[in-house]
């Protein structure tokens, strides 16, 4: 007997096939980023890309980029458990 599978997981199969299925769970880091890291931070920041694991962040001002490299850890903790998995292994603030 044969079950349907949920929609989510043959998109997921058919990205996968496609080869593009790792980038768009990259991409989540981005989306998720103002989850992770707050409202009054995320309107300092801006997630613009994600290459291989890093997270490439613009930041208004110098300030606030060393501030936020206190918390680089606890932000990469917070988007892979979002995220589901282990996707994001660095953040870069610019």
């Amino acid at each position: 007997m044969s079950y349907a599978k949920p929609v989510s997981q043959l998109i997921e199969q058919f990205l996968k096939s496609m080869g593009i299925g790792d980038k768009i769970e990259e991409n989540y880091a981005i989306v998720y980023w103002e989850q992770a890291v707050g409202k009054e931070i995320a309107q300092h920041t801006e997630p613009y890309k994600i290459t291989q694991g890093i997270l490439f962040v613009k930041v208004s001002d110098p300030a606030w980029r060393n501030e936020l490299q206190f918390f680089k850890n606890e932000i990469i903790e917070k988007l892979n458990q979002k995220i589901g998995k282990k996707i994001v292994k660095d953040i870069k603030f610019y």
